[in-house]
């Protein structure tokens, strides 16, 4: 602007005339254009430079938020099942979906930022010093007085981000419970309730992000006044003590234009803090619940049971070597926080093709010895083995060689094929295994009766199946796998008679080719049992016969 304004500066100044004699041009506007021609071009490189540099803070962020969420995932499919006992599902599926989320934006993003900002604001503030140390000391001290000022409001912050997010998890816990049931919604017309629950929570959420973005806007709008307030104050003074500005318009123009890019780093700069203190309440949520899941995952340790090996295996590999019992051996266990033990003292021996029974009231420790077997718990003191062999030895090869079918199948909203076929890729279906599944579980008249076979979508959680089919395809899910032992949990009680009827058939069908253990309350379910056991306060009391059952 100097030179512009007054091209004979070229020839005044030693480094320019050093370089305007070098240059062969013919005059010195024709120097000041190309010194413009050069401006531009270090513009269009920082652009450049800018953009390669934002592409790869912001690839380098969402790696890491992908790379976050697949640890969560993993950490919460391999933790100990007491870990989902005590847990919410909608406070994990919040944590893997939104606090990751805002963790990369408004942690980790801003950080990486901040530094870049940083960077520049240091460069930029070294320019004005070289222009007029005076006036950017002053410049300085505005933004120290606005950062000063939202340091103050800290705590606020954090408290705006902690209501966020806990707004986010009951917006998502609501939205489970009223859709997730929405038959009984319907039915007992309780739509407003809901609806009233959703509104509370939404406007909690909505005024908490309202009251941090709207003050997120002081330091740019205080900023822009006090720049505003300097350099017209600057030029007042100019004009009160000289009478004439023409002497400060290269300063002005540094000034200027290094505000316009010096106010949005400085706000971004403060911004930045804010959003970190804002979301540091899901940083410390992520952070704690990483620890909750370390220290859920460390604690078989106690057991002499290496989490390595509670681990260890996949899906597909080998099973544990069955040929003649499981046995369990003096098995106690007891839930954390609790100070009575649900089991005590178990021991039982299956042979291999045998079916038995568990049974007894409500309470009795049916449910918790299966999840023994199972290898979803790990017991307090005992051992559960498979030809003298301890299932904890690996755990995973044990899980290989169970099949388990709850009263309610877990159905996914997809194709029964891919139900039946369940965590197998499609690539990896073996067509011939779901065949004979699907015969071994009596589902061949449905699969006729369906308009795609078992390419037909069942909907969320199987709502197109019946009570009876859906039973039947978990029988068929475990036949697919090709599991050894099946343990049944209440398979057939919330079944009709006749639906039971055809559910016991195709269970009874797989008598003396694999090992049954099943959890009944219906008497006619364990009929055609080789035993029968009774549960009572967490004991097996007896084993009976059929007949003594109906007797009693």
């Amino acid at each position: 602007m100097a030179l512009a304004s007054n091209s004979g500066l070229v020839q005044s100044h030693r480094w320019l005339n050093s370089v305007y004699q070098r240059s062969g041009v013919d005059s010195p506007n024709q120097f000041t254009a190309l010194i413009g021609l050069v401006i531009i071009g270090v513009f269009c490189l920082k652009l450049v430079l800018s953009y390669y540099n934002f592409r790869y803070i912001y690839t380098f962020s969402y790696k890491h938020l992908a790379d976050l969420q697949k640890r969560l995932l993993r950490a919460y499919l391999s933790v100990p099942y007491t870990f989902h006992l005590q847990n919410n599902t909608a406070l994990l599926i919040q944590i893997i979906t939104e606090e990751t989320q805002r963790f990369c934006n408004n942690v980790f993003l801003p950080v990486l930022l901040a530094i870049t900002n940083g960077i520049l604001i240091l460069l930029l503030v070294s320019l004005l010093a070289l222009t007029n140390l005076i006036a950017t000391v002053s410049i300085a001290g505005l933004i120290l007085l606005v950062f000063v000022f939202y340091l103050q409001f800290r705590h606020r912050l954090f408290l705006w981000g902690k209501e966020a997010s806990e707004a986010g998890t009951e917006v998502i816990r609501i939205v489970n419970h009223s859709i997730g049931g929405i038959k009984e919604t319907r039915v007992i017309g309780c739509e407003s309730y809901f609806e009233a629950q959703l509104e509370t929570q939404v406007k909690r959420r909505s005024a908490a992000f309202s009251a941090f973005m709207t003050f997120n806007q002081v330091p740019r709008l205080v900023l822009e006044a006090a720049l505003m307030l300097f350099l017209v104050g600057l030029i007042s003074l100019t004009l009160i003590q000289q009478g004439n500005v023409n002497q400060i318009i290269p300063t002005l123009t540094v000034f200027g234009l290094a505000s316009i890019r010096l106010l949005p780093s400085v706000s971004h700069f403060i911004t930045a803090f804010g959003l970190i203190k804002n979301s540091s309440y899901s940083l410390q949520t992520l952070y704690l619940n990483l620890k909750e899941v370390e220290a859920a995952t460390l604690k078989p340790e106690k057991l002499q049971v290496s989490p390595q090996i509670l681990q260890s295996g996949s899906p597909t590999s080998s099973t544990i070597p069955f040929q003649n019992s499981i046995e369990l051996k003096n098995v106690t266990y007891k839930y954390p926080a609790v100070e009575q033990p649900a089991l005590k003292q178990i021991s039982l021996k299956v042979l291999k093709g045998q079916s038995i029974a568990l049974i007894g009231k409500s309470g009795a420790g049916k449910t918790t010895l299966v999840d023994l077997i199972l290898g979803l718990l790990i017991p307090e003191s005992g051992d559960i083995c498979v030809d003298e062999q301890s299932i904890y030895s690996n755990l995973r090869a044990w899980q290989n060689l169970i099949g388990y079918i709850p009263q309610s199948i877990f159905l996914i909203d997809d194709t029964l094929e891919r139900n039946i076929a369940f965590g197998v890729p499609d690539e990896l279906i073996d067509y011939e295994r779901l065949e004979r599944a699907i015969r071994s579980a009596q589902l061949e008249e449905l699969i006729k009766q369906l308009p795609d076979g078992w390419k037909t979508h069942v909907g969320e959680r199987g709502v197109r199946l019946s009570g009876g089919q859906r039973q039947r395809v978990g029988i068929a899910r475990a036949l697919y796998h090709e599991r050894e032992v099946l343990v049944l949990d209440e398979a057939t009680a919330a079944l009709d008679n006749e639906t039971e009827r055809l559910v016991t058939d195709a269970i009874q069908t797989l008598s003396g080719t694999k090992t049954l253990i099943i959890i009944a309350h219906r008497l006619t379910t364990v009929k055609n049992c080789d035993r029968i056991y009774l549960m009572e306060k967490g004991e097996i009391v007896k084993m009976v016969s059929y007949a003594e059952v109906i007797a009693e």
